[in-house]
C-alpha cells in the first residue's frame, strides 16, 4: 500500500513512537496514510489504542524479526 510520509521509530521506546507518529498526522491531509517502523514490542498495543483514542485509522499492524509496521490513515 502506498503511504505519504513515514516515522521511523527503531530504537525508541514508549511514547517516543506515539509522539512522533501523533506529530506526522498533524501536519498530514485527511485520507494521507503514514508509515511507521519500530522496534518498541510494546507499539503494536499501543498504536491499536492511539488509533482507537483519536479516530484515525490502523490499516496495518504486522512484525517482521522484531520491528513493527504499522499503516495509519489520517482522519
Amino acid at each position: 500500500m502506498e503511504f505519504q510520509k513515514e516515522v521511523d521509530a527503531r530504537g525508541l521506546n514508549c511514547p517516543l513512537p506515539i509522539l512522533r507518529a501523533k506529530k506526522a498526522l498533524a501536519d498530514m491531509q485527511s485520507g494521507e496514510v503514514l508509515r511507521i517502523v519500530a522496534t518498541d514490542p510494546g507499539s503494536a498495543r499501543d498504536f491499536a489504542a492511539f488509533a482507537k483514542q483519536t479516530g484515525n485509522e490502523l490499516i496495518e499492524s504486522r512484525e517482521e524479526d522484531k520491528t513493527f509496521f504499522f499503516l495509519m490513515r489520517r482522519r
